[in-house]
């Protein structure tokens, strides 16, 4: 037992450096690779879009307007998210202080990371807008649905930068640092080749499955409606966002406000949690007038009239022609004294017979017999 210990003692309380980035598929031409980053960002994709399709429908959204919207939204995502690490990242790609000695030609390899949330996330919204008028559908309405989707890809997505070894916090000793290999070019330069990072990613991602969590409960007890649910989204991502950003060390450009100068993303995360926070309120305070739908005015699905209608509502639907009252239907049953079957109505003769006669005394027992009785011709609508 002892040397357990001491052999539990000696191994690092640390996270290890990933020792595989990807893998190569060969081509006639060469090879292909695919890279652990991509692989993340695509499940956080497929997770996302497996939960905002099962709140879509659950909306009462029509079949098949999420991958409408989608095809739209996602690529839109990429780009812009790529166009915000760019702006916020310049060095790489312009050089220190847009001296030209970058590489520009790094712009388009988002394999090798890179992609900033808030131009994802605008852009992206973008594209949905374009999607949901193509679909009839409100944006509003899928914003809210698509919200919990959006922090569950997050959180898987950034697990790509543990692979890529890429925008870890600064060093420590708690026994959740992380490893990153020495020879690796993000690695710090002067530091000790045995320090330990902050993992930021993980900090990230616990952060956001906390949040996915917590919209989906407050979703269900308040049933949030005109993209709420979205506002409190961007407000809790910015909260955790701005503490974890300030924990990095990586090259971001550099923002001085009010007299305190701190990286983009800081900043961005700031105004954008003001921005969400006013934008909750405010449609708090807006009255929900009419009944709350996904669709779009003068584009909701035409109402079915007639037979076909109550079909659908369940009701059960006869021929007016065979519709039996009641009543009628007693009176036709087998009488349980003498077996014979009472009539309600009178016969064919009894209608046929001559107006301006009075019905005999025994014209119940006439009908009984099959004889007839001279009567006045029935009213309108008694028997059919």
């Amino acid at each position: 037992m002892q040397t357990l210990l001491q052999a539990a003692a000696m191994v690092p309380a640390s996270i290890p450096s990933p020792d595989w980035s990807g893998f190569d598929i060969p081509l006639p031409w060469g090879t292909l690779r695919i890279h652990a980053y991509a692989l993340c960002i695509l499940a956080g994709i497929v997770a996302g879009l497996w939960l905002t399709s099962v709140r879509w429908a659950r909306r009462g959204a029509p079949e098949g307007s999420v991958w409408d919207i989608v095809v739209w939204a996602i690529p839109f995502g990429i780009i812009g998210g790529r166009l915000y690490h760019v702006v916020s990242s310049p060095d790489a790609y312009f050089g220190p202080g847009f001296d030209g000695t970058g590489d520009l030609s790094l712009i388009p390899q988002i394999q090798r990371g890179g992609l900033g949330i808030w131009g994802a996330v605008v852009l992206g919204v973008v594209g949905a807008w374009i999607g949901c008028r193509r679909s009839g559908v409100k944006l509003s309405a899928f914003l809210d649905a698509a919200a919990p989707g959006l922090l569950l890809a997050q959180a898987i997505g950034r697990w790509g930068n543990y692979f890529n070894q890429e925008l870890f916090g600064g060093p420590t000793t708690l026994p959740w640092g992380l490893q990153i290999d020495a020879d690796n070019p993000n690695f710090p330069a002067g530091t000790p080749a045995d320090t330990l990072f902050h993992p930021t990613f993980l900090y990230e991602s616990l952060w956001n499955l906390a949040g996915v969590v917590l919209l989906l409960a407050l979703d269900r007890k308040f049933n949030f409606r005109r993209s709420r649910l979205f506002w409190l989204y961007a407000m809790y991502y910015t909260l955790g966002r701005v503490w974890i950003e300030a924990m990095r060390i990586d090259d971001a450009e550099q923002i001085e406000l009010f007299g305190i100068t701190t990286r983009l993303n800081v900043w961005t995360s700031i105004f954008v949690f003001l921005a969400a926070l006013a934008a909750f309120i405010l449609l708090g305070r807006k009255k929900r007038t009419g009944r709350d739908t996904v669709y779009l005015a003068g584009r909701e699905p035409e109402k079915v009239d007639g037979p076909k209608a109550a079909a659908v509502a369940g009701d059960e639907v006869r021929d007016p022609d065979t519709v039996v009252s009641d009543s009628e239907s007693r009176d036709n049953l087998p009488d349980n004294q003498n077996g014979s079957r009472r009539a309600s109505v009178p016969t064919e003769e009894a209608a046929a017979a001559p107006a301006g006669t009075t019905p005999g005394p025994d014209a119940t027992a006439a009908g009984k017999s099959g004889s007839t009785a001279t009567g006045t011709a029935p009213e309108a609508g008694a028997t059919k």
